[in-house]
């Protein structure tokens, strides 16, 4: 981990990037083209697709073979297309619920992106409500009648669980040189509980879909380079304790590194897409094979499934195989002044130290379309404390209930193009990017009040330059 106070050429070399400033260097060769910069633009490497339109998020992994990409399109099919109840003629995809949050991925994952809070009055579409109260002897557990998820809808004969709310109060503040900034602080109710009053101590956590890009990338990161930029203790004092969040993998009977969901809660793209289909839309698998029924839901427990299990390991397969090859888009603008500018900036106020900016993916990764690229995904995958701002304070596996994994910032300038909206962070309160970063705290703190001493063009620069990402 490296200190906040450094130079912005000494942070990048640091973390492994060449920085040319003027006539001085770090980690470059001459005066020519920083070579860790060399290809920035292909954010995934080899993998990475040319486009910025709404369907930016939606292609194959460029690198694809043609016999390969008819699995793609399979996995594509089923990711696009609605579940329904079963009994149904079309025994491939029904099943879905007895409750549920959608009918299908890209309800939540519209062209493969990122959701974002309702409206007022529209319903909760791409947005969940994680659920969880303390047990007896302390541990966390799902809330007794609801499960460890609210879900507001279900198939005929079957009581949806409630119907969650969202409202807002303001936050306000000042940057130094005075302009003044706002922010939302959600607040969020379950109204119409169909299966008692839910007690004031149960943790609710509401979570946005987030975009589907680089999935595979991300698995392909060696889990000894993630690991080595852990500092659990901040041995080097830099108030950065970055540390791996541990979680079950079922079908490895063991833990494992978790490397995907905000709190870094799942190991495996597969064993999320499954946990996805059992609960979003009460879909079973192998994975995990239990309706999403708890105790006292008597008519979710009566009504009829769509076999066992309802998704069969091979579309399981051919979905984990389509949203792990989903290609990057590459950057826009990097050679822009502005967009430099803002990449500067980027290092020195610290947002690198948890964004790393650049892997080399394994040689032996398990899709070959992933191995060794050279990618850019600003992220480190390892949990971070973000203050009391952005706390949940709901436990899930190591991560404590300040603790989220640093999400990955590749393709999230072109959000507003794909899904018509700029709403960040967990939650989606913030509406600008801008917005995101002053409510980091925590460990981000340092970085935060760094951010709130730039003038108004400085922060004009980072923006730009984390747009053209």
């Amino acid at each position: 981990m490296t200190h906040h106070s450094q130079k912005p050429a000494q942070l990048w070399a640091s973390l492994g990037v060449c920085v040319a400033l003027g006539s001085a260097s770090a980690g470059c060769d001459g005066n020519e083209e920083p070579l860790a910069y060399v290809g920035e633009e292909r954010s995934g490497g080899k993998t990475t697709v040319d486009d910025a339109s709404m369907h930016a998020f939606t292609f194959a992994a460029r690198n694809m073979s043609f016999e390969r990409r008819q699995r793609f399109v399979v996995g594509n099919s089923f990711f696009n297309k609605n579940w329904v109840q079963a009994p149904a003629s079309t025994e491939a995809r029904d099943g879905l619920g007895p409750t549920f949050n959608a009918r299908s991925c890209s309800t939540c994952h519209l062209r493969d992106g990122r959701g974002r809070p309702p409206f007022e009055g529209e319903p909760f579409i791409g947005l969940l409500l994680r659920l969880s109260t303390f047990g007896t002897d302390g541990e966390v557990v799902p809330v007794p009648g609801y499960g460890d998820q609210l879900q507001p809808s279900s198939i005929d004969g079957v009581p949806a669980e409630g119907r969650p709310t969202v409202r807002y109060t303001e936050v306000s503040g000042r940057f130094a040189d005075g302009e003044a900034y706002r922010l939302r602080r959600p607040m969020y109710t379950i109204e119409e509980p169909s299966f008692g009053p839910l007690d004031p101590s149960v943790m609710v956590s509401p979570r946005v879909a987030p975009a589907m890009i680089g999935l595979g990338l991300l698995a392909a990161i060696s889990e000894r380079e993630i690991l080595a930029r852990q500092d659990i203790d901040d041995v080097d004092g830099d108030g950065i304790s970055g540390r791996a969040n541990w979680v079950w993998h079922v079908q490895g009977d063991a833990l494992a590194l978790g490397r995907f969901g905000w709190k870094a809660n799942q190991p495996t793209v597969r064993q999320q897409c499954a946990g996805a289909f059992v609960g979003d839309m009460g879909i079973t698998s192998t994975i995990f094979p239990e309706e999403n029924c708890p105790e006292g839901q008597v008519e979710c427990g009566q009504a009829q499934d769509g076999g066992s299990p309802e998704l069969s390991p091979a579309l399981l397969d051919d979905i984990s195989f389509y949203a792990s090859t989903l290609a990057v888009p590459a950057r826009r603008d990097v050679g822009d002044p502005e967009v430099l500018a803002g990449r500067e900036l980027f290092g020195e106020i610290g947002c690198a130290a948890c964004h790393t900016p650049r892997y080399v993916t394994a040689e032996n990764a398990d899709l070959v379309e992933t191995r060794a690229q050279l990618i850019w995904p600003y992220t480190d995958l390892l949990l971070h404390d973000m203050g009391d701002g952005l706390a949940d304070l709901r436990p899930d596996g190591l991560a404590d209930g300040h603790e989220w994994r640093t999400p990955p910032l590749w393709g999230i300038g072109l959000v507003a193009t794909v899904n018509g909206h700029t709403n960040f962070l967990h939650d989606g309160r913030a509406r600008s990017l801008l917005e995101a970063a002053i409510w980091h705290g925590g460990e981000a703190a340092v970085a935060r009040e760094a951010l709130l001493l730039l003038d108004a063009a400085e922060r004009r620069s980072l923006v730009i330059f984390m747009e053209s990402l």
